[in-house]
């Protein structure tokens, strides 16, 4: 185990998941970690909007992986059942379409055969059965040579597994689409669409996908959780956690650049003019700020920037309050639209909202069980409609915006829903409004998006080229998702612990202007 010197400063900027995990893991480790953030409240994209007096959870709405909470928390010496409830699933979505059928995916297998049985048909439900050993078998896979690992490449895994590994990364079909995938393991157009969502969870297209991201599959069938307090809740869960460790949590402060002496970073300057000193800075942002120039030119050149063609999907989303009738929504459900590859080409191909869009609707005053009673009169709703990351190019006012919340709101009519809804009670966050949140993504939520197999390994590690500057979040490796940035704080946190490890045994010798030790 790597063990700190009490005397090693760093500083995280970004009080994100990713940057809350790392500041976790180091202050558990004796390092004086503080944390910084331009935003009143920690959580980073795990935001929330008051609509009406009520918070509603504006970001991700549930936690998978579980694993990943379960090893962080035990790293700070205590555990998830101490710190938070979580509630498990038992219906993972309800799923809508305009024909008026509907499926629900349960947490159990055997269940979800059954309901697809009806839904489909005897063939379809055994082919689920096989689509789901599948996704177990692409997880296995690549849990250990890419989830868990540090800066896979493919050469990389060939070295580490040899040939025997070379077969089982070919056998899992990396070269192939979701889509076309898909289209083998199913009939059921529907249900062809309905698991090629999965490309959305780190948004990208189905239909430019790598085949291995039904590996979400198998993701959710080992667990969903609610988080009793809402997903914001978990964020203060864990800058609570963090503090209780030592860790100094500062809020409402911009970094203004992330200074370098010697060819090393050095700490933050904070748009207020503070300086704040560190051995090591951990970069909790977008990838492309850095080269942007955002943080200064010192870290201009840190990091490469995705290309605008490379981002992943933005978003239009919906946070408000309003009466639902009709349709018996579940916590989590997906209304499908009838032209899924409309929907990608307009976005990815023509950068433009969706003519015709699939919307997620999170009711977040229902539960995620078949017995769950649907709460009286208004209550609290999010929707997602998949978008272009073009936020910086346009301003996507309303007359852009009004035809596709129109073909949206078409589209729940359709599926049988009404809401009762006034303008008065609906926020709206355009990409343009999340690039504002989070400057040179372009809107995007996901980094770059994973399209071909080469996009996977192409996402940026933690270590950067400038020695003592590090990165974590969603842009970086192992990918998006709330579990996912957990993650890469921890690939951080270990880095800057290895590096400063290692320069602390260089000090006795060190040189005037410092000495890098990689």
């Amino acid at each position: 185990m790597v063990t700190a010197l009490p005397h090693d400063r760093v500083v995280v900027v970004g009080a994100g998941i990713a940057g809350l995990a790392a500041g976790i893991r180091l202050a558990a480790r004796g390092v004086n970690v503080t944390i910084v953030d331009k935003a009143a409240s920690p959580g980073g994209k795990m935001r929330q909007v008051t609509v009406a007096g009520r918070p509603i959870d504006s970001g991700p709405t549930v936690l998978t992986m579980r694993w990943v909470f379960d090893d962080l928390f035990d790293a700070a010496g205590t555990s998830t059942d101490r710190l938070v409830r979580l509630i498990p699933a038992e219906i993972l979505a309800r799923h809508g379409w305009s024909d008026g059928s509907r499926l629900d995916l349960f947490a159990d297998i055997g269940r979800s055969a059954e309901a697809i049985e009806g839904f489909a048909s005897r063939a379809e439900s055994a082919r689920y059965l096989a689509f789901c050993e599948r996704s177990a078998e692409v997880y296995r896979t690549v849990e250990e040579p890419f989830i868990k690992s540090q800066r896979p490449t493919p050469l990389g895994l060939f070295a580490e597994r040899g040939f025997s590994g070379l077969r089982e990364m070919m056998a899992i079909d990396p070269f192939s689409t979701l889509w076309r995938a898909l289209g083998s393991q199913f009939r059921d157009p529907r249900l062809r669409q309905l698991f090629g969502r999965y490309a959305t969870y780190c948004g990208s297209s189905p239909f430019a996908a790598p085949a291995t991201l039904m590996l979400v599959a198998h993701v959710e069938q080992n667990g969903v959780w609610m988080v009793d307090g809402g997903m914001h809740h978990f964020a203060t869960v864990l800058a609570d956690l963090a503090r209780s460790l030592g860790a100094t949590l500062r809020l409402e402060a911009p970094v203004a650049e992330i200074l370098s002496t010697g060819g090393q970073a050095s700490g933050v300057r904070l748009e207020s003019g503070e300086t704040i000193e560190a051995d090591a800075v951990i970069w909790n942002g977008e990838v492309s700020a850095l080269a942007a120039g955002l943080a200064g030119e010192g870290a201009r050149g840190a990091a490469s920037a995705t290309a605008r063609r490379n981002r992943s999907l933005s978003a239009l989303t919906l946070s408000m309050v309003a009466r639902a009738e009709g349709f018996p929504l579940l916590r989590h459900t997906v209304f499908f639209c009838d032209t899924y590859r409309r929907e990608f080409d307009d976005i990815f191909e023509h950068d433009r909202l969706p003519t015709e869009p699939t919307v997620y609707l999170c009711a977040q005053d229902r539960g995620a069980g078949s017995d769950d009673a649907p709460p009286d009169g208004e209550e609290r709703l999010f929707a997602i409609i998949n978008s272009p990351a073009s936020g910086d190019r346009r301003p996507f006012d309303d007359p852009e915006t009004e035809p596709c919340l129109d073909s949206a709101y078409s589209l729940l009519t359709r599926c049988g829903l009404t809401l009762h809804r006034s303008s008065q009670q609906t926020v709206v966050t355009t990409p343009a409004d999340f690039d504002r949140l989070f400057p040179a993504t372009g809107g995007a939520l996901y980094g770059p998006a994973t399209h071909g197999w080469r996009a996977s390994f192409a996402r940026a590690a933690a270590r950067t080229r400038l020695p003592g500057l590090y990165l974590a979040g969603g842009s970086v490796h192992p990918g998006a998702g709330v579990p996912m940035a957990a993650l890469s704080g921890r690939q951080a946190a270990n880095s800057v612990l290895e590096d400063l490890t290692s320069r602390s045994r260089s000090r006795p010798v060190a040189i005037s202007g410092g000495m890098s030790m990689r």
